[in-house]
């Protein structure tokens, strides 16, 4: 039973820390950008940045499907690089993890990066600080409380991540089944007791991580 216990525990964490790394930098660096910037469409970016929040896991899954199958140009890539699909394999479940991962992270340094003052920036900018020198030495420490935060919410929702995981990694034991899929399978099975077990275990670890969101904001 132990076995069968930690194999999705240590997958879904190991899956959640990877995909979490993709969108807290993917977050940051597209935060940064966006901003306090004001163009034409940006409406329409920031919506689609945000939209896999809001987006049923199962739209999410399709779309990925859509995007990296075995028919799509990206898909067939994979393949020629990598003699393998990128279906139902370690990866699948990265990126779909990563995908409704994103939206927290960017959201989060978004709103972090606007509450600099713009002073502090401009005047490192006239005292000869190159924009890369800029953004690691005065902006990333100045938002650290929001980078963190959204790092850490960002690597909640991905060790949460059930639908577009199922669609797109499928549910391989030892491979790609986390503990969300794992407690999906262990109901339909009836085994309330490893069902009971992998819920108790995403009820402590969600709740420690929401707990030091709380206290960093504070």
């Amino acid at each position: 039973m132990a076995a069968d216990f930690w194999s999705p525990v240590i997958l879904s964490a190991e899956i959640a820390s990877v995909s979490g790394v993709i969108a807290v930098i993917l977050g940051t660096i597209l935060g940064k950008l966006m901003a306090n910037r004001k163009f034409k469409g940006q409406a329409i970016v920031e919506t689609a940045f945000l939209l896999p929040l809001v987006l049923p896991p199962t739209v999410v899954g399709f779309l990925l499907i859509v995007i990296f199958g075995r028919n799509s140009l990206a898909g067939q890539l994979i393949e020629y690089l990598f003699k393998q699909p990128i279906m139902f394999t370690w990866w699948a479940a990265v990126i779909a993890s990563a995908v409704v991962a994103f939206p927290l992270m960017y959201q989060s340094a978004k709103t972090g990066f606007e509450a600099i003052d713009p002073d502090i920036e401009n005047a490192a900018r006239v005292d000869g600080a190159s924009e890369a020198k800029l953004f690691m030495n005065i902006t990333i420490p100045l938002a650290y409380k929001a980078i963190i935060s959204g790092g850490i919410l960002s690597f909640a929702r991905a060790l949460g991540e059930f639908g577009a995981t199922l669609m797109f990694a499928g549910n391989i034991p030892g491979k790609t089944q986390t503990i969300p899929t794992a407690i999906y399978v262990a109901i339909d099975s009836g085994n309330m007791e490893m069902a009971w077990l992998w819920v108790a275990s995403m009820i402590g670890i969600s709740f420690i991580m929401l707990v030091f969101v709380q206290i960093i904001k504070s």
